[in-house]
């Protein structure tokens, strides 16, 4: 409305009378947008006519006034999410290039600047993300979402900040740049100004705090302040998760093992995308890979088929398998070189729990392996997630994501033996190393000392030691019995022929046939047993690494009254732990005595007195002595009793020997 008429009464000039007419009138409220700009000039002329009684005509003017529009201050930053809520939308974790975008509103009647205070303080940053994800916030004067020329620096700003001037009524954006780790769930909240009061936090007058976010200059209601907040959800990335499935064993030597693998992603919205190996052949090298290393004492079994794709791998398990290791399409002749093999999975793996099918790989193990060190497997899966980043995960635990890249047979702290196997990757990073027992198969070679693999006449159970008591035995005739109890040690070696570590049991496994007062030590590193009468079947155990030999001792005593020249044989044996049926014997042979002297006499007459064999005075006596050694032999690497530096004493005045004093010795003879 532009022009106001009033009609008043008609009146008569009276003393002191005035005519007032007011006129009221006002401009854009504070609270709107379009509002009159402050510092406007209102101004307003009355003009009026009237007249008289005798039907003159007459025009009046008024003086102007003059009302000046004030300044309004107003000032609104939107959104205002609830902390927590994610109502601004999502952000992918890993997100290096996140952003929380405000618009920061002019309310008042007049053009100002905002004032942010001095290095980000104006921020307040919570939920999955700390200040130091922050990579930039400025106040984006132009609009285009980079901070350029005329912008400004609200986050490493050294002091409080003005901003380039809003016209009333209009908005500008103030942009925050941040990272999301790629671990990080939950909500990122990122909130420009702390106004209080109630939502919307608008127009709010200024209580000057830290972080508080208000206009510059002060209108009639002082300065004005608000607040704003962005809550965004944390979407999981693409998140691989591998499974190796396998036997725990034991499987013997010579036997195959089947394992089974496969890749999940267990994102709820983001897929896994194609990676490329660098050294595989042009069109098989772009894709999501499940690399299984063949696992140590194994090797690739031939005749499998597989996916179109695979690739192999003969480079060695310290090559990278993404960059430095060589990939070929087609197996090498000889399998047992093959170090890695790939399975191409396809460009993508969708979101939401999908998964690659199984697949099958058989390995075989060594026939020469050492079961005390199980096979230890692993699958490595490798992919690309929404921004292009590597991603990759190992077997054995249920975090995603959490490989170390190498597909080596080696998560961190693994030891070969299986004895201390990798945390799972929420703990140290990467996978946990799938155990199969290998079949602990014993075998045993028991011989003479340093030859545990002797034989004897017939085969390896029959190799012995031969030795003699040296006691009981001297002047006593050959079918004659010992006069005093004799012993003798022997050393025997045990040799470990099984494929792992063993523990051998030693007993004497003939000592029922062994004649009464028989008695065997055997001691070994383990202890020691004595085998008798009273203790028949005693043994002792004695360990033997793989591949190894041990030495042990049996003092062999016999009870006196022994027939001399005679041989009493105890079977040593050595029965494995691993294998109870595997066993080996060797035999400690006593003797009392072994050298067997014969003395025979001829009488040669030649006087013509009696019988050419009659002995007469003056006829000959030929005494012959023939002599043997009645100890067993035969055999590779057995011990024999061998009788040296013998000596045949006749003496003619010894013991019962008269024919020194009833004979003439011939000289020569």
């Amino acid at each position: 409305m532009t022009k106001r008429t009033f009609i008043p009464h008609t009146f008569r000039p009276l003393a002191g009378a005035l005519l007032l007419a007011v006129a009221l009138l006002s401009w854009g409220a504070p609270a709107a947008l379009a509002q009159t700009a402050g510092g406007t000039s209102i101004s307003n002329t009355a003009s009026a006519s009237y007249t008289d009684g005798s039907g003159n005509n007459y025009d009046a003017t008024s003086n102007t006034v003059t009302v000046t529009v004030a300044n309004v201050a107003g000032l609104a930053i939107t959104p205002d999410d609830a902390s927590g809520s994610g109502s601004s939308g999502n952000v992918v974790a890993g997100n290096p290039n996140g952003s929380a975008i405000f618009a920061v509103s002019n309310t008042g009647n007049f053009a100002d600047t905002v004032t942010f205070k001095a290095l980000g303080a104006s921020l307040s940053i919570s939920g999955a993300i700390t200040g130091a994800n922050v990579t930039a916030a400025f106040f984006d004067a132009n609009g285009n979402g980079i901070f350029d020329a005329g912008d400004t620096n609200i986050w490493t700003n050294a002091t409080d900040v003005a901003s380039a001037s809003i016209p009333a009524g209009q908005s500008r954006n103030v942009v925050v740049r941040f990272g999301v780790p790629a671990g990080a769930t939950g909500f990122v909240n990122v909130q420009l100004g702390d106004a209080g009061g109630a939502s919307p936090f608008d127009n709010q007058t200024l209580v000057v705090s830290a972080a508080d976010v208000a206009n510059t200059t002060a209108g009639v209601n002082g300065r004005s302040e608000a607040r704003g907040l962005r809550s965004l959800s944390v979407l999981r990335d693409a998140a691989i998760q591998t499974t190796l499935t396998g036997p725990a064993g034991p499987i013997n030597p010579g036997s195959d093992i089947a394992y089974a693998l496969h890749t999940c992603n267990i994102s709820t919205t983001q897929a896994a995308s194609a990676m490329t190996l660098t050294n595989a052949p042009a069109g098989s090298n772009s894709g999501i890979f499940e690399i299984f290393p063949i696992p140590s004492q194994t090797s690739l079994k031939a005749g499998q088929t597989f996916p179109a794709g695979t690739l192999y791998s003969i480079s060695a398990l310290t090559a990278n398998p993404i960059t430095t290791a060589v990939w070929t399409t087609i197996a090498p002749a000889d399998l047992t070189t093959v170090r890695r093999i790939a399975f191409n999975r396809g460009a993508s793996l969708a979101a939401n729990n999908t998964c690659t099918s199984d697949i099958s790989v058989l390995v075989t193990i060594s026939a020469s392996a050492n079961a005390d060190i199980p096979v230890l497997a692993i699958a490595d899966s490798f992919a690309n997630n929404t921004f292009g980043t590597g991603i990759t995960d190992q077997s054995g635990d249920s975090d995603a994501n959490s490989g170390n890249g190498r597909a080596d047979l080696s998560p961190a702290n693994s030891n070969p033996d299986g004895s201390n196997l990798s945390a799972a990757g929420s703990v140290d990073g990467d996978g946990v190393l799938l155990l199969t027992l290998i079949g602990k198969l014993g075998a045993v070679l028991n011989g003479p000392n340093g030859a545990p693999g002797a034989t004897g006449p017939t085969n390896n159970n029959d190799d012995y030691t031969n030795r003699s008591v040296t006691t009981g035995i001297a002047g006593v005739a050959p079918g004659g019995s010992t006069t005093a109890a004799g012993s003798s040690t022997f050393t025997n070696t045990v040799q470990n022929t099984g494929n792992s570590n063993d523990v051998f049991t030693l007993s004497v496994a003939n000592f029922a046939s062994l004649p009464a007062g028989t008695s065997l030590v055997i001691t070994t590193p383990s202890g020691s047993v004595t085998v008798d009468g009273s203790n028949p079947t005693g043994s002792v155990t004695i360990s033997v690494a793989r591949g190894a030999t041990a030495n042990y001792t049996v003092a062999f005593s016999l009870a006196s009254g022994r027939t001399v020249l005679t041989p009493f044989a105890a079977i040593l044996r050595a029965t494995s732990a691993n294998t109870p049926a595997s066993s080996n014997d060797t035999i400690d042979r006593l003797y009392t005595g072994f050298l067997r002297l014969v003395k025979t006499a001829t009488v040669d007459n030649q006087t013509g007195v009696g019988g050419l064999t009659d002995a007469v005075p003056g006829a000959h006596i030929v005494y012959q002595i023939a002599y043997n050694n009645v100890s067993s032999g035969g055999g590779v690497g057995s011990v024999q009793l061998t009788a040296t530096n013998i000596v045949i004493s006749e003496d003619g005045d010894a013991g019962t020997n008269n024919w020194a004093l009833n004979t003439t010795q011939i000289i020569g003879a």
